[in-house]
């Protein structure tokens, strides 16, 4: 007996088999990833499983040890993960056909029930798809196109993760959050006529935009034209003397200046006036 063990076959042989068995009893369970123990087809517990405001380096992770050939073990990312949900058609409530590309992101918050529902992360991954499609249907549905491109996006975004969590947490994950990558109109010609209605409504409003300004500056121009009367008229019962010889002086500038600065042209009329004509008296005596 003793001579066998000293067979090198034998010794092969024995190592291999030890390690077989280390192999089948022992695992390594990394810090990012959680261990659901399977015996006999049945989940019995869990190692390393997700806790909330853990610290990194102070978890369950670390070497552990199961019943070789009986217990297995299936492996869940503690990680943030995502799911696609990737160009859908939807129809708005103002009747806008959109494109939308959207996903989620989730975490493994109960191994156990993920691992009874859908048997591994792939598969949590497939159910949530439809899942998210139909939360996002059915928000964007009661919603208008423009409320997308408005700051109201993110409480869009809020209502489709409320919705996706009421449907997700049976298969024991927690929605993160939801992002829609883009929603556009579809091209071709729904995409035109959106297009040239959006155009068509700016080009009204900038029409109706600078009638009202023509309005508005009518109105400051008569107001300004109704004060300099006010003023003139002040003026005129101040000193009528004065304010006939500067209606006189403008319009001897009308008259006798048809043009002014060195590029203007010059006029051509003839004036022939009497020397006692009235309208020249402002010339005699000092304009008196």
């Amino acid at each position: 007996m003793a001579g066998l063990w000293r067979n090198p076959v034998v010794i092969g042989t024995a190592a291999l088999l030890f390690a077989i068995l280390a192999a089948a009893t022992f695992a390594i369970v990394p810090e990012t990833e959680q261990a659901v123990i399977i015996r006999l087809e049945r989940p019995i517990g869990v190692v390393n499983a997700y806790r909330s405001n853990e610290t990194f380096g102070d978890t369950g992770a670390g070497l552990i040890a199961r019943i070789p050939f009986v217990d297995r073990l299936v492996w869940v990312d503690k990680r943030v993960l995502d799911v696609d949900a990737e160009n859908q058609q939807i129809l708005s409530s103002d009747q806008q056909r959109l494109e939308v590309d959207a996903y989620a992101r989730f975490r493994v918050v109960d191994p156990m029930r993920m691992v009874n529902t859908s048997r591994s992360v792939d598969g949590a991954r497939q159910a949530l798809t439809p899942l998210l499609a139909s939360a996002i249907r059915s928000q964007i549905g009661k919603i208008r196109f423009q409320v997308l491109l408005s700051p109201d996006r993110d409480k869009v975004m809020t209502a489709i993760t409320a919705r996706l969590q009421r449907t997700a947490s049976q298969y024991g994950v927690q929605i993160v959050d939801v992002r829609i990558k883009h929603a556009d109109l579809p091209s071709g010609s729904p995409l035109d006529r959106t297009l040239e209605r959006m155009r068509t409504a700016r080009q009204q409003q900038a029409a109706f935009t600078r009638a009202q300004g023509n309005k508005d500056a009518q109105i400051i121009q008569a107001n300004a034209d109704a004060q300099a009367a006010q003023i003139y008229a002040q003026a005129f019962n101040k000193d009528a003397a004065f304010y006939d010889f500067y209606r006189s002086m403008q319009s001897y500038r009308q008259t006798f200046l048809p043009g002014r600065g060195p590029n203007a042209p010059k006029g051509s009329t003839a004036w022939v006036l009497s020397p006692n004509n009235s309208y020249l008296r402002n010339f005699e005596n000092g304009g008196r």
